[in-house]
C-alpha cells in the first residue's frame, strides 16, 4: 500500500498500521454484527410458523448470507493470511446479500400497505438496475484493488465509486421507505384510536433512525475512514433487520386492536380474502395457502354467509388492513 494512503485506509487487503485500538474496534465491530444476526435469526425462526414467502426469506438470507458473510470476510481479509481472493469473495457475497437484500426486505415489507402494482414494479426494476450499475462495477475495482500486482488506478476507482454507490443504495432504500411511510400513515389514520397513533410514531421513528444510520456510514465514507466504515456497516445493516423485525411487530400490533374492536365489520372477514385456486371454499383457516399480498377481493363464494354483495366490496383503504389482518395470521398461525 502507498504510504500516503490514509492509515484507516485498508482497501488494498490490509491495514496500513496495526496499532492495538483500531484492531479491537474493528473486532467489536464485526462481533457485534454476528451476534445480532444470530439474535435475528432465532427471533425469525422462532416467530414464523410458515417458513416461506418473500419477506421471511429475505430477512433470513440478508441476516445470514448477507451481514455474516460479509463480517466474515472483512475478518478474514485484516486479521488473517487468507487468500485476498477468497477473502474478497466471501464480502462481496455478504454485500450483495446484505445490501440489496435489505431493499428487498424493504420492498416484500411495501406489499403490506400498498396495493398499486404499478408503483410495486417500477420500485423492484429500481432494485434490480441499481445491482447492476452500483454493485457490478465495486466489485470489479474491489478485485482489482486487491489483486497480487494490483494497480493504484483500481484503488483510485474504487474510492471514487465507493462513494457512488453508498449514495445510491442510500437513495434507494430512503425512496422505498418514503413510500411504506406515507402509505402507513394513510392507513393509521382511518382510525382514530390512540394506539393506532402511536404505533404511526414509532413506525415513522424507525424508518427515520435507519436513514440516519445511512447518512453516519455516507460521513464516514466521504471523510475517508474506510476500515472503521466497512466494519460499522456490518453493525448497521444487522440492527436495520432488527428493526425491521420491530416493524413487523408493530403491524400486528395494529392488527390485533381490529381483532378486538371488531371496527371494520363483516368486510375484513378472512373468509372474503382471495385463495388460490386450488382451495376450497371455506376450508378451515389453518389449510389455507399464503396468499398474495394484494389482489381484489373474490365476490363470488359457495356459502351464502360468505357471498359479498357490490355494497360490501372493500376500498382501497379496508384491503389494505384486510392484507395485513391476513399478514398476521400468516406470521402466527
Amino acid at each position: 500500500m502507498s504510504s500516503t494512503q490514509d492509515p484507516l485506509d485498508g482497501i488494498s487487503g490490509e491495514l496500513a498500521h496495526d496499532g492495538d485500538v483500531m484492531k479491537i474496534v474493528l473486532i467489536v465491530f464485526i462481533s457485534i454484527s454476528w451476534y445480532n444476526v444470530t439474535e435475528l435469526v432465532v427471533l425469525v425462526l422462532s416467530t414464523f410458523r410458515r417458513w416461506r414467502g418473500l419477506y421471511f426469506w429475505c430477512l433470513l438470507l440478508s441476516g445470514c448470507l448477507g451481514v455474516g458473510l460479509y463480517s466474515l470476510g472483512f475478518m478474514l481479509k485484516f486479521f488473517t493470511q487468507a487468500n485476498s481472493t477468497f477473502s474478497v469473495t466471501v464480502l462481496t457475497v455478504g454485500w450483495w446479500a446484505m445490501v440489496t437484500g435489505q431493499s428487498v426486505v424493504l420492498y416484500s415489507r411495501l406489499h403490506l400497505v400498498l396495493r398499486d402494482e404499478g408503483i410495486l414494479r417500477r420500485v423492484l426494476i429500481m432494485i434490480i438496475v441499481d445491482f447492476f450499475l452500483l454493485h457490478v462495477p465495486t466489485t470489479i475495482l474491489t478485485y482489482g484493488s486487491n489483486v497480487k500486482n494490483r494497480s493504484g488506478l483500481f484503488v483510485e476507482g474504487y474510492n471514487i465509486m465507493e462513494k457512488i454507490q453508498m449514495t445510491g443504495f442510500t437513495i434507494q432504500e430512503a425512496i422505498i421507505s418514503a413510500l411504506y411511510v406515507s402509505e402507513t400513515v394513510k392507513l393509521l389514520r382511518l382510525g382514530s384510536d390512540h394506539t393506532k397513533r402511536r404505533i404511526m410514531y414509532q413506525l415513522v421513528g424507525i424508518n427515520v433512525a435507519m436513514f440516519v444510520m445511512d447518512l453516519v456510514l455516507l460521513g464516514l465514507e466521504y471523510a475517508s475512514y474506510y476500515a472503521v466504515q466497512i466494519t460499522l456497516k456490518g453493525v448497521i445493516y444487522s440492527v436495520k433487520l432488527k428493526l425491521e423485525f420491530a416493524v413487523l411487530g408493530r403491524l400486528v400490533d395494529v392488527v390485533h386492536g381490529d381483532r378486538q374492536s371488531g371496527a371494520l365489520g363483516n368486510s375484513l372477514r378472512l373468509a372474503s380474502f382471495p385463495y388460490s385456486s386450488d382451495q376450497a371454499p371455506g376450508a378451515p383457516l389453518n389449510t389455507l395457502p399464503v396468499p398474495t399480498f394484494y389482489s381484489a377481493p373474490v365476490t363470488d363464494m359457495d356459502t351464502p354467509d360468505s357471498r359479498l354483495n357490490h355494497e360490501d366490496q372493500m376500498d382501497e383503504s379496508d384491503g389494505k388492513m384486510l392484507t395485513m389482518r391476513h399478514f398476521s395470521t400468516w406470521v402466527e398461525d
